[in-house]
């Protein structure tokens, strides 16, 4: 396999520069013309200036207004950054070793940058806090969804355990505070088809091949609500979230399931209440069997201490937490 060239420009926040390859021929007179046609959602004028500072380069350097358009060729530069609210929430640290490292993501930092999200994303903060600039994820989490996330050291050994995750097998373990209903018989396998269409931020199941399987069972209840167990078998976008709702037991903080509600980014007072508790696999360079759990500690569950309301309000029962719905000790039942 060809290994892709390296990058001649560093990494600025812990994230890598864009690589972008020119068409093999086209009717462009210079690059300028071609990147503003190519990058419509980046005003020409700033296409210019960043050419102007040397922010765009090739294998030969910074690049200029002038510079012609050179077809098959490549350049590289570093995308301008959104505007960003911080996220007031630490990564906690399950494990570390020279190939992998295990975090315990909180509410509200996505695993990786995408749209909005950039530098308050898991993967830039280590990069940046553990200095391992080519640190990768083995797989996701939602980014209201906390708890273990499993991230690759070493570039030679991303697919390794990355296809652990493809080939399902790695056993995942979910937590989640959700509705209670006294006639709803479980355990359960739950099973369905989900569909989740590009540009839509909802999923939906349909009639058909079921495509997503959970376990789901009844830990504990108290003040109307249900603190489940969920052994998710495949990995559908919101599948937990979805197999809950459709149950009639929607997880406590859940802003698109059953119902959609805009929630502003800056609002951290109602996490979801579910929790990546852990990750068991046989890890791939020893055949050893691997275990990792979170930490954390899912807020809403009015459980001995009845920190929450029987009525179900999920807003005072999230917003005494001070790591925003998450404290240090796991619950015990």
């Amino acid at each position: 396999m060809r290994r892709r060239r390296p990058a001649p420009l560093p990494q600025r926040h812990g994230l890598d520069p864009v690589r972008l390859r020119t068409p093999d021929s086209g009717p462009w007179a210079t690059l300028r013309e071609h990147l503003v046609e190519r990058l419509p959602r980046v005003p020409p004028e700033r296409v210019a200036e960043m050419l102007a500072e040397g922010r765009i380069v090739d294998e030969n350097g910074p690049l200029t207004v002038d510079s012609p358009f050179l077809p098959a060729s490549f350049v590289w530069f570093h995308r301008d950054l959104p505007q960003e609210v911080p996220v007031p929430f630490d990564i906690g640290i399950v494990y570390r070793d020279a190939d992998i490292v295990v975090a315990d993501k909180p509410h509200f930092l996505a695993t990786i940058p995408r749209g909005r999200h950039v530098l308050e994303t898991a993967l830039v903060r280590l990069r940046r806090d553990l200095a391992l600039p080519l640190l990768a994820p083995a797989h996701r989490l939602d980014r209201v969804t906390a708890g273990v996330v499993l991230f690759v050291a070493r570039p030679e050994l991303r697919g390794r355990y990355q296809t652990l995750f493809r080939d399902r097998r790695v056993r995942k373990t979910y937590e989640a505070v959700a509705g209670y209903r006294p006639d709803l018989e479980l355990p359960r396998v739950v099973r369905s088809r989900i569909v989740k269409e590009r540009g839509v931020i909802r999923a939906y199941e349909e009639p058909g091949e079921p495509n997503a399987e959970t376990h789901v069972e009844l830990v504990a209840q108290a003040g109307g609500r249900g603190y489940y167990r969920l052994r998710p078998h495949t990995g559908r976008t919101h599948q937990l979230r979805l197999h809950l709702a459709g149950l009639g037991i929607p997880i406590v903080g859940d802003d698109f399931y059953p119902d959609l509600h805009e929630t502003p980014l800056d609002d951290f007072r109602t996490p979801l209440q579910l929790l990546a508790r852990t990750l068991e696999f046989t890890d791939p360079l020893t055949g050893e069997p691997r275990r990792f759990d979170s930490a954390l500690r899912l807020a809403a569950w009015p459980g001995p201490d009845d920190r929450a309301e029987a009525d179900g309000d999920r807003a005072d029962a999230l917003s005494d937490e001070p790591n925003g719905g998450v404290s240090a000790s796991p619950p015990r039942f």
